[in-house]
């Protein structure tokens, strides 16, 4: 652990930060795990909306640079292609 009482701060924030961006990151999967949940049950509707919220998750973590833009060019292509496999 570091004596410098500005580096201890950063320590803090960094931890802050951390828990903050695993939380973000699991209510992201799951996002899309109820996308191909739907997909499972032949939902169109369903699929939709959760495909809608997944896109929204997706592109406010690569805003927040808690993801790579090629993480979520894969992810939006690989939702996409399963809901299409409905319509």
């Amino acid at each position: 652990m570091a004596n410098i009482k500005q580096q201890i701060k950063r320590v803090h924030t960094n931890e802050k930060a951390r828990q903050a961006n695993m939380a973000f990151k699991s209510s992201l999967k799951t996002a899309m795990k109820s996308v191909f949940a739907a997909v499972a049950l032949k939902d169109l509707d369903k699929a939709l909306a959760a495909l809608s919220t997944a896109y929204k998750k997706l592109d406010k973590a690569l805003a927040k640079g808690i993801v790579h833009k090629n993480y979520v060019a894969r992810h939006k292509s690989e939702l996409a292609a399963a809901v299409n496999t409905l319509k």
